[in-house]
């Protein structure tokens, strides 16, 4: 590459130095690669920042080829996923944050649309690995343990896959053609599914099919029960079974005045399904207050816009026929909800329970010390192995927080140390990256562009019909909101740097392989930092 001779320094001709500055610094600057804060709080371990830029530039089908290495569900995800990405993102401390989410959304509809395939292996490896359970980590792990060349069997006690996605969540939020369309994608790759078959004994079905290594990923679909004294006539109902008849012929009869108890996600998914089945009043009893609340603050907002009221520090002591008897409650020193003595009835036509679900753990019967006290397999953390060689684990199986995000993360991080195991191998840990913050990104290069907002169904509708309540964005608010993102701690190739070095000391690769310093010319003047908007180029000590 001919270089450009810098045109700002005259020196003797006879010297060495002629025409070079290099030897003039104390410090040289260096393109550095930092961790964007959404790519570090995904569960599901997306390059956020990775697709976004082939979004930002309209390449959507190499966006969402991109996004799918690391999560084969985006139009999944962009609807029920809680975008943790968002929370951390930087623009929020600029204006708003980008809609991750959104335009997760958007390339994952866009891609069924266009009918585009997951890529299928580029050979096959000879062994075989079971996964037991068709919900979002069985699903996960199947996909990329496919994309290795593994021949794999997900074997379902259901009659259709999904799991919780399924089960779980109302299909005013996940339709159920688009969890459909996308577990169908996987099925096209060459994994085998095999329905309304529960496994009661791991290592019996491992022989049986010839399998070198299983992945167990039951979803939690046994509701916990409550001790609340009742009479015969009392109706009283699990929040898992209300949702489940959901995708029956015939759904659930709940009457006119529905109480549920608890104040999860899953409460509020009940009580606004009650709203929709035609409930005139739907009552989420919760025994603390608002800030306590472990649902999200959105799905409770959007209960509330519905006509959902909730009963604030409140227990439910007794229940016969259509009346419940509460109790009110009080937050102590540690937050902590104490009984008050003091109580109150409330009519009710069915009382539904939403306190929470356990994961079946027969099929781990003849395999011992395996299931925790907490009900929980005890896994190895970084591979999801479990004490028994071969044998993995994920999901609401594991420990940790159970969402879908997170379960499919943990089929991912499971797929490949199956892989590795198999292998004989030990993956490395990845090199740790500095996380990119705020305060070294040049915000004065960007002008002010709030987020787009997302179309919403009218309410009328959402309370009469189980039609989707967030619609999507469009080709241009999507393109609009990719082009929000600020590229935290990663060159763009902006040309800033290239255009503001008064020594000509940088040099362009050409599209795609950003710059690199001419150290000869460079004379370590740091503008090139200063001016660099996403704080992609450090300064460090000349060595010696």
């Amino acid at each position: 590459m001919t270089m450009k001779k810098p045109f700002a320094i005259t020196l003797d001709p006879g010297s060495s130095l002629a025409n070079k500055t290099g030897a003039w610094r104390t410090e040289r600057p260096v393109y550095v690669d930092r961790l964007p804060p959404c790519n570090h709080t995904c569960p599901a371990g997306e390059d956020i920042q990775g697709w976004l830029f082939q979004a930002e530039g309209g390449n959507y089908e190499a966006a969402w080829r991109h996004l799918t290495r690391d999560n084969p569900f985006p139009a999944i995800m962009g609807r029920v996923c809680y975008h943790t990405c968002e929370g951390a993102c930087n623009r929020a401390k600029l204006d708003t944050a980008v809609g991750i989410n959104s335009v997760e959304r958007f390339l994952g509809d866009e891609a069924l649309k266009q009918g585009w395939a997951l890529a299928g292996p580029e050979a096959e490896n000879g062994k075989h690995v079971l996964v037991v359970g068709a919900g979002p980590s069985g699903l996960s792990a199947a996909y990329h343990l496919r994309r290795m060349g593994y021949r794999v069997t997900v074997v379902e006690a259901g009659d259709k896959p999904g799991g919780m996605m399924r089960w779980g969540i109302p299909k005013y939020r996940l339709p159920r053609n688009v969890l459909d369309a996308e577990v169908a994608r996987i099925a096209a790759m060459g994994v085998s599914f095999r329905y309304g078959e529960k496994v009661a004994d791991t290592a019996a079905t491992m022989k049986a099919l010839g399998a070198d290594a299983a992945f167990l990923a039951i979803g939690a679909h046994i509701a916990k029960r409550a001790t609340i004294p009742a009479k015969d006539s009392a109706r009283i109902l699990d929040a898992v079974s209300v949702l489940r008849s959901m995708e029956g012929a015939e759904p659930p009869m709940l009457g006119r005045r529905v109480v549920v108890y608890g104040g999860g996600n899953t409460a509020i998914d009940v009580a606004r399904t009650a709203r929709r089945l035609g409930a005139t009043e739907s009552i989420i009893v919760y025994r603390r207050n608002r800030e306590k609340m472990p649902a999200h603050d959105f799905e409770l907002e959007e209960a509330l816009e519905e006509g959902v009221t909730v009963k604030w520090l409140s227990t439910i002591a007794a229940a016969e026929g259509g009346q419940l008897t509460i109790e009110k409650m009080v937050l102590d020193a540690e937050g902590k909800a104490q009984p008050t003595g003091e109580f109150a009835t409330l009519d009710a036509d069915s009382l539904v329970l939403a306190l929470g679900q356990d994961v079946d753990m027969s099929l781990l019967q003849c395999i011992s010390g395996l299931v925790t006290a907490d009900g929980v397999v005890q896994v190895d953390p970084e591979t999801m192995m479990t004490g028994h060689p071969g044998l993995f684990a994920g999901g609401d199986m594991a420990p940790g927080e159970r969402n879908v995000t997170v379960a499919i993360g943990h089929g991912k991080r499971a797929a490949r140390h199956i892989d590795a195991w198999l292998k004989g191998e030990v993956l490395a840990a990845k090199p740790e990256r500095p996380l990119a913050e705020f305060g070294r990104l040049n915000t004065w290069y960007y002008s002010d562009a709030p987020g787009t907002m997302r179309p919403v169904l009218d309410l009328a509708r959402r309370t009469s019909s189980f039609d989707e309540v967030q619609g999507g964005l469009n080709e241009d608010t999507a393109l609009f909101e990719a082009r929000r993102c600020l590229s935290c701690g990663n060159c763009f190739e902006c040309d800033n740097c290239y255009g503001v070095c008064p020594d000509n000391a940088v040099i362009k690769l050409g599209p795609g392989n950003r710059f690199e310093i001419n150290l000869d010319y460079c004379k370590g003047c740091g503008i090139c930092v200063s001016e660099c908007p996403c704080g992609a180029i450090d300064m460090v000590p000349e060595e010696g």
